[in-house]
C-alpha cells in the first residue's frame, strides 16, 4: 500500500513524466502475406454481393478511397482509442486503490461473522439434537398413553358388559313386562352375547363369579317374557277379538322378546311360536268356518243341471229343485247387472248379518268375492306381522293351513254342484283381479292358492259349458218346435248366453274360450234350421229365422261393441234370409208381374224373335196392378207387422220389398214403351212417382 502511495505521489509530483503508449508501440506496419495467392477466393462474390447493401462500405466506395488506406485509418483510431482508455485507467488508479481498502475491510468483518455464525450453528446443532432426543420421548410418551388408553376402553368396556347391576336384577326378576323391561331385556342380551362370544372372557378370572348369576338371570327373564307373551297370545282366542288391533297395538311392542327368545332359548322359542301358530290356525279357521256358514244363508241359486241352453222349458220345471225365485229366468244365461261385481272388486267384504237382516240374497260369485276379499285382507295382515315380529315368512303357511283347509272344504262341495257358466266365468275373472291386487300388494303368501282356485274353476267352466254344448247338438227339434214363428227361447237363451261370455273374454281375449264359442254357434246355427223346416212354409220358415237372427244380433249389440265374428255371421245371415224373404212376399202378390220381368222384360221387343211381346201379353199384368197395387202394399204392410216382433226390422224389410217391387214395375214400364203400340197402355200404368210417394209414406211410419 505504501509503494502505491509513493507511486501516486511521484505521479502527481511530475505530471510531465506521461506514458506515451504510441512511442512505445510506434508505426504499425502491414506488410503483404507472402502466401495471398494462396488464399481461397470462394464464397468472396457472395460476401460482396452481401457488402453492397452496407452503408459503411457504400460510404469509402463512393469517396473513392483505397481499401488499404482506409484500413490504417481505421487501425490508428483504433490504437489512439486504446491509448486513451490506458490513459483513463492510470487516471482512476486512486479510485481504485479506495475500492481494494474498502475489499479488504469488508473481507475482514465477513470472516468475524463466519466465525460468529460458525458458533451459532454448532449451538443450534446441541438444541437440534435435545428437540430430537424429546421428540422421541414425547412419542413414547404418546404411545403408551394411547396404549393405556385403550386399554383403559377396553377394560371399562369388559367391565360395564360383565358387571350385573343391582338395578338390572330387580327389573329382571321383579319388574313388569313393559318399555323399561324391553330396555333391560337388550342389556341383557349384549351381557349374555358378551360372555359366550368374547373370547377375552373365556380367560377371564371374573366369569366364575358373574356366569352363575347371568344364567340365572336369562332363565328368569325366559320364564318371565315366555308367561307373558303367551298370556297375549290367549288373548287372541277371546270371542270377538280384532285380532289386527291386538297384534299392531299390543304384540308388536313386545316384539324385541321374540328375537330375545329366539337367540337366548331356541327351545321357549319354538314353544311360543307351537302356541301362536296353535292359536292363529284355530282362531282363523274358526272364523273363515263361521263366516262361510253365514254366507251360505245369503246364497241365491241361479241354476241347476237341467238349465241349458237345449232343455226344453217344460221339463226343466219337473225335474229341477226348489230355489229362490228369480225375477227372471234369463238370469241363467244373460249377464245383466252381475257384471257389476268386477267394478267393486275391492270393496270391503260383505257383514251377513246386515244382509240377513236385509233379507238379501246374492248369486254365488257374489259370495265368493267377499270370501276371497276377507282371505286376502286377512292374509296380507298375518303376513306381514309375521314376517315382523317372528321374522320367518313360514310361519304364515303353517297358520293357514287351516282356513285353507276350511275354505277348500266349501269351494269343493259348491263347486260340484255349481251349473251356472256365467258365475263360474265372473268367479275366473274375480281370481285374477285379485291375483293382480295381491301382486300390487307386493304380497307373495296366495300365490299358489289363487292358482289353484283358477285351476279348479277352468275345468269346471269348460264342462258346465259342454253341457249346454251337447244340449244343443243332442236336442229334439219336435220338442223344442213351438207353432210361432217369433224368436224361440232356446235361440233367446244362446244369445244372451253368447253376449255374456263375449263381454268378459273381451279384456281378456282368451283363444279357448273363443274357439268353444265358434262351436256353440255352429251348434245352435244347427238347431235354428232344423226347427225352420218343421214350419209347412218356405216363408214361415224364413220369417222364423229372419226373427231369430234379428233378436241375436240385437242382444249382441245390447251387450257392447265386442260381438265380433259371431255378430257378423248373423248379420249376414240376416242379410241373406231378408232377400229371400222380400221375394216370396213379392211373389205372393205380384206373382204374374215378376215372372214376366224375370223371363221376358229382358227381350228386345223389336226383334224378330219367335214370340215376340205384344200388348196383349202384358196389357193384364198393367191393369191388373193399376187396379191393386196399392191394396197389395197395405196388406204386405199387414203381413211384415204381423210376421217380426221388431219392428223397425220389419219397416227395413217392408221398405227392401217396396223398393225391389218399384225395381220391378220400372223395368215393366221400360218394356212396354218399347213394344210396338205400347203407348196405348200409358193410361193405365201407374206412375213411378205415385209408387215412390207410397213408399215415402210406409218410411214415415218407419
Amino acid at each position: 500500500m505504501a509503494d502505491v502511495a509513493t507511486n501516486k505521489a511521484e505521479t502527481i509530483e511530475t505530471p510531465k513524466n506521461v506514458f506515451d503508449l504510441g512511442a512505445f508501440v510506434g508505426d504499425l506496419t502491414f506488410e503483404e502475406d507472402a502466401s495471398s495467392d494462396d488464399v481461397s477466393l470462394e464464397g468472396l462474390q457472395q460476401e460482396l454481393e452481401e457488402c453492397k447493401t452496407d452503408d459503411v462500405v457504400v460510404n469509402i466506395l463512393s469517396k473513392g478511397t483505397k481499401l488499404r488506406e482506409h484500413t490504417k485509418g481505421v487501425e490508428s483510431n483504433l490504437r489512439q482509442v486504446e491509448l486513451d482508455s490506458i490513459q483513463e485507467y492510470i487516471q482512476e488508479s486512486d479510485n481504485l486503490v479506495s475500492l481494494h481498502d474498502q475489499i479488504h475491510e469488508c473481507d475482514s468483518i465477513l470472516s468475524q461473522m463466519e466465525t460468529l455464525l460458525s458458533g451459532f450453528q454448532a449451538e443450534i446443532g446441541s438444541i437440534s439434537s435435545d428437540i430430537k432426543i424429546l421428540q422421541e420421548k414425547s412419542m413414547d410418551m404418546g404411545l403408551k398413553l394411547k396404549n393405556r388408553k385403550v386399554a383403559e376402553s377396553k377394560l371399562a368396556r369388559f367391565v360395564e358388559d360383565i358387571i350385573v347391576p343391582p338395578r338390572m336384577v330387580d327389573i329382571i326378576v321383579d319388574g313388569e313386562v313393559n318399555d323399561e323391561y324391553m330396555r333391560t331385556l337388550e342389556i341383557l342380551s349384549k351381557k349374555l352375547k358378551f360372555v359366550e362370544v368374547d373370547p377375552t372372557m373365556k380367560a377371564s378370572k371374573a366369569l366364575k363369579d358373574v356366569q352363575p348369576e347371568l344364567e340365572k338371570l336369562r332363565q328368569k327373564a325366559v320364564s318371565k317374557v315366555f308367561d307373558f307373551i303367551v298370556q297375549k297370545l290367549y288373548a287372541l282366542r277371546k270371542p270377538k277379538t280384532n285380532i289386527q288391533i291386538l297384534q299392531q297395538n299390543v304384540l308388536l311392542k313386545y316384539k324385541y322378546v321374540i328375537s330375545f327368545l329366539k337367540e337366548h332359548s331356541k327351545e321357549v322359542y319354538g314353544e311360543v311360536r307351537a302356541a301362536y301358530i296353535d292359536t292363529m290356525n284355530k282362531v282363523l279357521s274358526a272364523h273363515f268356518r263361521a263366516y262361510i256358514q253365514a254366507l251360505e244363508k245369503l246364497q241365491l241359486d241361479i241354476a241347476t243341471s237341467y238349465d241349458l241352453i237345449g232343455v226344453e222349458t217344460r221339463s226343466t220345471s219337473l225335474f229341477s229343485r226348489g230355489r229362490e225365485p228369480l225375477k227372471t229366468r234369463s238370469a241363467v244365461f244373460a249377464l245383466g247387472d252381475r257384471i257389476n261385481i268386477l267394478k267393486e272388486i275391492d270393496q270391503p267384504a260383505l257383514i251377513p248379518h246386515i244382509a240377513e237382516a236385509s233379507a238379501l240374497k246374492y248369486p254365488y260369485e257374489v259370495l265368493f268375492r267377499s270370501l276371497q276379499k276377507l282371505l286376502m285382507d286377512t292374509a296380507t295382515s298375518e303376513y306381514l306381522f309375521c314376517d315382523e315380529f317372528f321374522g320367518e315368512e313360514s310361519i304364515f303357511y303353517e297358520i293357514f293351513a287351516g282356513p285353507f283347509a276350511v275354505i277348500d272344504e266349501n269351494f269343493n262341495s259348491v263347486l260340484p254342484n255349481s251349473y251356472d257358466a256365467i258365475g263360474l266365468m265372473l268367479m275366473i275373472r274375480i281370481t285374477h283381479q285379485h291375483q293382480l291386487i295381491m301382486s300390487r300388494r307386493r304380497i307373495p303368501c296366495l300365490d299358489s292358492y289363487l292358482d289353484k282356485v283358477n285351476i279348479s274353476l277352468w275345468p269346471r267352466f269348460k264342462m258346465v259349458f259342454d253341457m249346454h254344448l251337447n244340449s244343443l247338438r243332442n236336442a229334439n227339434p219336435k220338442l223344442l218346435w213351438e207353432d210361432d214363428i217369433h224368436p224361440h227361447y232356446v235361440m233367446r237363451r244362446y244369445a244372451e248366453f253368447a253376449a255374456s261370455l263375449i263381454h268378459l273374454n273381451f279384456e281378456f281375449g282368451d283363444g279357448q274360450l273363443e274357439l268353444n264359442m265358434e262351436r256353440l254357434r255352429m251348434a245352435v246355427d244347427d238347431l235354428l234350421i232344423k226347427l225352420a223346416k218343421i214350419f209347412p212354409k218356405p216363408k214361415l220358415q224364413i220369417v222364423f229365422l229372419i226373427n231369430n237372427y234379428d233378436m241375436t244380433i240385437a242382444v249382441l249389440k245390447e251387450a257392447g261393441s265386442e260381438g265380433g265374428k259371431i255378430q257378423l255371421h248373423f248379420e249376414e245371415l240376416l242379410k241373406s234370409n231378408t232377400a229371400l224373404f222380400v221375394e216370396e212376399l213379392l211373389m205372393e202378390h205380384f206373382s204374374d208381374l215378376i215372372k214376366f220381368v224375370k223371363t221376358r222384360a229382358s227381350d228386345d221387343p223389336s226383334s224378330s224373335s219367335e214370340r215376340p211381346i205384344s200388348v196383349a201379353e202384358v196389357e193384364p199384368l198393367v191393369k191388373d196392378f193399376a187396379s191393386r197395387w196399392k191394396a197389395a202394399i197395405e196388406l204386405m204392410h199387414k203381413d211384415v207387422i204381423t210376421s217380426f216382433s221388431n219392428f223397425l226390422c220389419g219397416m227395413e224389410i217392408l221398405r227392401a220389398a217396396l223398393t225391389q217391387l218399384l225395381l220391378y214395375y220400372t223395368r215393366l214400364s221400360d218394356c212396354i214403351k218399347k213394344i210396338v203400340g205400347g203407348s196405348a197402355l200409358n193410361k193405365d200404368l201407374v206412375s213411378i212417382s205415385s209408387i215412390m210417394y207410397e213408399i215415402k209414406k210406409y218410411s214415415r211410419t218407419f
